[in-house]
């Protein structure tokens, strides 16, 4: 008996072993994960600034304003010149944090754009780490508090701000795209009319049009989708902005009169032009003119430049099979001539960190393949490489090294934000205060989003959104995968 009990112990030891391995890695990426975190909160403290959930205030203040009975347009937030500027539909989505004291409707505003950040990661990340066999849970836990460490995250928390909140609505497209180009397989595997049409991707768009209802300059996204032809996405994105817009007429007429017909063109309203967190094409001219005002005739002709390469290389990379990339090169687009993109608008860096380290990854695998085979072909008697030649052993190393370069270079460009040890504001102080170098600093966060739309690669295959009425061209892009 003994001996037969040992035996069992025996043949339970690697059973035991493995699940102390898996424990133990378990709790070596939670300790990672805390790490991670705790070095995002240092770095939020090094780099950011005093928050105070001062645009959540303005936005609380003037539907509390609106609640008891005064027109919502006429607010003006204590000690300040600053009133509401959205359109009556988002007042309409923001009434309800009336009911709460304003630090509450900040922290809950908060929370809601982390997880929403936090979903939009593990979409994002996901076609990624199952191809490197990572596990996904734990590359969310790691990315999220990353990214809060950026300027655009800490800026939209800090401040209250809602674009996160719109960024995850434009990235629910995507998604969307996604499911529609395999939506024969989710429709069938899915039960319930409500879930198929979920995971159909039949409302691909709406999220779209929800958030150019809520801000406009996610309207460019519809001109994306129509020069690329997507007629249904494109339909369905103007449908849900018309929509919800004329919704809002009906329901408070007034507010939207007021909106369209004067607050809207009330550019005064938003600030001057070429304030430092300005990162945009007009804050950068203007900023470089030491003007209040960005020179009209020179910021449209760089804006349509711009805008035509942005478009293009957009269409380009949907073409070859990278949906995601051309979604980053039309939000990156819209930031930079948009005539006022706060630092905290410019949520459009993450993907494209996103895509900058993939595609490092991307280069790097494929060259040990290549250098792989040539090894292999030297040792079968074959020719030792290309053109007779063995890869140099340091040949996989660097391949993709600029791309992962300037990944980790974007980063931290946007967690240090070098904008506001030269912040200047005219009359008092010239840009040029701090000479050439600050002039590049303040502006360095505008330069890194021209580089980006002008430079920003795209991966072949990688992630494509075609529908499965195009069947021809998602064969070719899974071909180059």
């Amino acid at each position: 008996m003994p001996a037969t009990v040992g035996r069992r112990l025996d043949r339970l030891a690697p059973v035991r072993r493995a699940t102390r391995g898996i424990d133990r890695r378990t709790v070596v990426r939670v300790g990672i994960v805390a790490a991670v975190a705790y070095a995002a909160w240092l770095a939020i403290g090094a780099f950011g600034r005093p928050y105070n959930f001062f645009d959540m205030k303005i936005y609380h203040g003037a539907v509390v304003w609106w609640a008891s009975g005064h027109q919502l347009y006429e607010f003006i937030a204590p000690t300040t010149t600053l009133g509401f500027t959205y359109p009556p539909f988002a007042a309409l989505a923001m009434l309800p944090m009336a009911w709460l004291p304003v630090e509450s409707a900040g922290w809950v505003n908060a929370a809601g754009s982390i997880a929403a950040l936090a979903v939009v990661l593990a979409a994002l990340l996901r076609p990624i780490v199952d191809r490197l066999g990572w596990p996904l849970w734990f590359t969310v836990a790691i990315a999220t508090p990353t990214a809060v460490a950026m300027e655009p995250v800490r800026e939209t928390l800090g401040y209250g701000q809602v674009n996160l909140l719109l960024f995850a609505l434009i990235m629910a497209d995507l998604v969307g795209l996604r499911w529609r180009s395999r939506r024969g397989t989710h429709g069938r595997s899915t039960d319930g009319a409500f879930l198929r049409f979920v995971y159909s991707g039949a409302w691909a768009g709406a999220g779209i049009g929800l958030a150019t209802a809520v801000k406009l300059t996610p309207a460019l996204f519809i001109v994306y989708l129509l020069i690329t032809r997507q007629w249904r996405t494109a339909a369905t994105a103007v449908g849900t902005t018309i929509g919800v817009t004329m919704g809002a007429f009906a329901l408070v007429g007034t507010e939207s009169r007021a909106y369209f017909g004067g607050v809207l063109w009330q550019t005064e309203r938003v600030g001057a032009a070429d304030m430092t967190p300005n990162q945009s094409l007009a804050g950068l001219l203007a900023r470089l003119y030491d003007s209040i005002e960005t020179p009209g005739l020179l910021w449209l002709s760089f804006s349509v430049l711009v805008l035509a390469l942005g478009l293009s290389r957009a269409a380009t990379a949907r073409a070859d099979g990278d949906e995601l990339t051309a979604f980053t090169l039309v939000g990156l687009t819209a930031n930079v001539i948009s005539p006022i993109s706060w630092s905290h608008h410019l949520v459009w860096v993450i993907p494209a960190i996103i895509v900058l380290a993939d595609a490092a990854v991307r280069r790097r695998e494929a060259s040990r393949g290549l250098s792989l085979r040539a090894g292999q072909g030297s040792s079968f008697g074959g020719p030792p490489g290309v053109n007779g030649l063995r890869p140099p052993i340091w040949y996989p190393t660097l391949t993709g090294l600029r791309h992962g370069v300037a990944a980790i270079g974007l980063y931290l460009l946007f967690v240090i934000s070098p904008i506001w040890p030269y912040e200047h504001q005219l009359p008092e102080v010239s840009h040029y205060q701090d000479g050439l170098f600050g002039a590049l600093m303040e502006n360095s966060l505008a330069l890194a989003l021209i580089v980006l739309v002008a430079a920003l690669p795209w991966r072949p295959g990688a992630e494509p959104a075609f529908y499965t009425d195009r069947p021809a061209r998602t064969a070719v892009a899974t071909g180059r995968r």
